[in-house]
C-alpha cells in the first residue's frame, strides 16, 4: 500500500478464507466490552420480568406458564389474547421489563421456551423435553418464594458462557439463607433443569433435598443478537444439526464422564 501497487491477486482467495474463518473464531469472544455486554448493569437492581405463552393455550399451557411465573421471582404473568408480538415487546419495553419469557406448546405438551432480553436482546431459544410439572408430582406442597440459589454445572464453552448469562441473570441475588435451589446441568449440550429445597439435618453435615418441581430438559438451537420481535437481526448461534459433525460437536461445554455414567 505505501508503495501504491495493488494487491496481488494470488491474496485475494487467501484473505478470503480468512474472512469465513473469522466468522468461527471463538477468540472474537474475547473482544466484548462493556460497551457491548447487554447485562453490564445485572445486580444493580432486580430483573423484572414478564412471561406469556403463545395464542389460544391449552390449559396444560397456562398451568405451565403458572409455575414458571412461581418459579421466578420478581415475575408477572400475562394472558396473551390477540396481542400482537410486537405490542407486547413494546409495552414491555415501556414498563423497563429486563427479559420477556414466552412458552410454546405442540398438541398440548410445552416444547419451546424463549428467553428475550429487552431492549436489545439477546434472545435464546430452547426446545423442551420431559417436561413434569408440580401438578404431575404427588404431595409435593407449596412452593417457597424465596430468591433461589444457582447451580450452573459445565458451561465452560463460550457459547455455554452466554447461554449461562441469559438464564443467570433472569433471577436476582439471593440471601445466603434462602434454602431454594436451581440447578442448571448440561450433559451432552442437552441441560437439565431441577428446583429443589435443601434443609441441613441437625446431627450431620448432609443435606436432605427435595424436588419441589417443575423439571424439564432444554436444548439450545439458537441465539438472536436482538429481541424476539427482530427478525432481521444476525445470528449470533444457531444449532445445525443437519451437519455431518453436528452429534460429535459439543457447543455448550465439555464431554462429562461422571455425568455420562449415570
Amino acid at each position: 500500500l505505501e508503495e501504491g501497487k495493488s494487491i496481488p491477486t494470488e491474496l485475494y482467495d487467501s484473505e478470503a478464507d480468512l474472512r469465513k474463518l473469522m466468522i468461527y473464531d471463538d477468540s472474537r469472544w474475547d473482544e466484548r466490552n462493556e460497551i457491548d455486554n447487554e447485562y453490564k448493569w445485572a445486580g444493580v437492581q432486580d430483573p423484572k420480568i414478564v412471561v406469556t405463552t403463545s395464542r389460544s393455550p391449552s390449559s396444560r399451557l397456562k398451568m405451565f406458564v403458572k409455575e414458571i411465573r412461581l418459579l421466578i421471582p420478581n415475575c408477572q404473568k400475562i394472558n396473551r389474547g390477540e396481542m400482537m408480538l410486537a405490542d407486547l415487546v413494546n409495552s414491555c419495553t415501556a414498563a423497563d421489563v429486563t427479559d420477556l419469557i414466552m412458552l410454546h406448546e405442540t398438541r398440548g405438551n410445552p416444547d419451546c421456551l424463549i428467553v428475550s432480553h429487552l431492549p436489545y436482546g439477546p434472545t435464546a431459544f430452547f426446545t423442551l423435553y420431559n417436561v413434569v410439572m408440580r401438578h404431575d408430582i404427588p404431595d409435593v406442597g407449596t412452593m417457597s418464594e424465596a430468591f433461589p440459589h444457582l447451580i450452573f454445572h459445565n458451561f465452560s464453552k463460550p457459547v455455554g458462557i452466554r447461554v449461562m448469562n441469559i438464564l443467570k441473570y433472569i433471577f436476582p441475588v439471593p440471601k445466603e439463607s434462602s434454602k431454594r435451589v436451581i440447578s442448571f446441568v448440561n450433559k451432552s449440550d442437552f441441560i437439565s433443569f431441577r428446583h429443589n429445597i435443601f434443609d441441613k439435618a441437625s446431627d450431620s453435615k448432609d443435606c436432605i433435598l427435595q424436588e419441589v418441581g417443575p423439571r424439564f430438559e432444554m436444548k439450545l438451537f439458537r441465539i438472536l443478537l436482538g429481541t424476539i420481535t427482530q427478525t432481521e437481526a444476525d445470528d449470533e448461534w444457531l444449532l445445525k444439526p443437519f451437519m455431518n459433525t453436528a452429534r460429535k460437536r459439543l457447543f455448550i461445554g465439555e464431554k462429562d464422564e461422571r455425568l455420562d455414567s449415570d
